[in-house]
């Protein structure tokens, strides 16, 4: 029998927070091996276990994978959250594509030098606004479905909430104007793995703090 798969990260969001969640709405369990020092990255890159030198690195099914995408799109395949053809799978992708493109501006936006953070938070606002959050809202008007492909669970929903739960902690007030977005998150919310990684003490990780921020700026994930 197969072990837990092993995640290799720091202690925080970052990059490996959608991998988190992906496995977490699964209902997969996974252990978690925290980069906390330099010497703790250079023994995964002198050991081999990176091929690209960098991370996330996830172990599972014997074995080391790198590249986000890469790994999102394995464990959304083995745990059926990946359509059932093409056409379902090319709407999946394209719909996460567009929230890591969001998602990726809010990521960042902590390690904003002070004088652009004004002018980076309402760039933020507006794209979440104007841009990606009506395009997802027109996407479940367009076919009335609970889900945003096939009307099943698929890895762009919980990619979708996990955003809608950044947005909020930017700014509750941003999601005001999205109800079938508010119900999705609530919908995939209630899950009862999703619900159970939500709650606190579980392996989902809070808000970029100064310490998350150093370590980042140090190891440059």
């Amino acid at each position: 029998m197969a072990g837990k798969p092993t995640l290799h990260y720091f202690n925080g969001r970052g990059r490996m927070e959608c991998i988190r969640w992906l496995l977490a709405a699964a209902g997969v369990e996974f252990e978690e091996k925290f980069i906390e020092k330099p010497e703790d990255l250079d023994k995964l890159k002198n050991d081999g276990s990176l091929m690209f030198q960098q991370v996330p690195m996830v172990e599972i099914d014997g074995m080391k994978l790198v590249q986000t995408r890469a790994i999102l799109n394995y464990i959304a395949t083995k745990y059926n959250l990946y359509g059932k053809d093409m056409k379902e799978r090319a709407l999946i992708d394209m719909y996460s594509e567009g929230v890591a493109d969001l998602g990726e501006m809010i990521m960042h936006f902590p390690l904003c030098p002070p004088a652009e953070k004004d002018a980076k938070l309402t760039l933020i606002r507006e794209k979440t606004t104007n841009r990606y959050l009506p395009a997802f809202e027109n996407v479940l008007k367009s076919h009335g479905q609970d889900y945003l492909v096939g009307n099943k669970l698929s890895r762009a929903d919980i990619h979708l909430v996990e955003l809608l739960y950044y947005v909020e902690e930017l700014d509750p007030s941003l999601l005001a104007n999205f109800p079938l977005l508010k119900a999705l998150k609530a919908r995939v919310s209630s899950l009862l793995a999703v619900k159970k990684f939500l709650q606190p003490g579980s392996q989902r990780k809070p808000p970029m703090d100064e310490k998350i921020i150093k370590v980042k700026k140090v190891f440059r994930f």
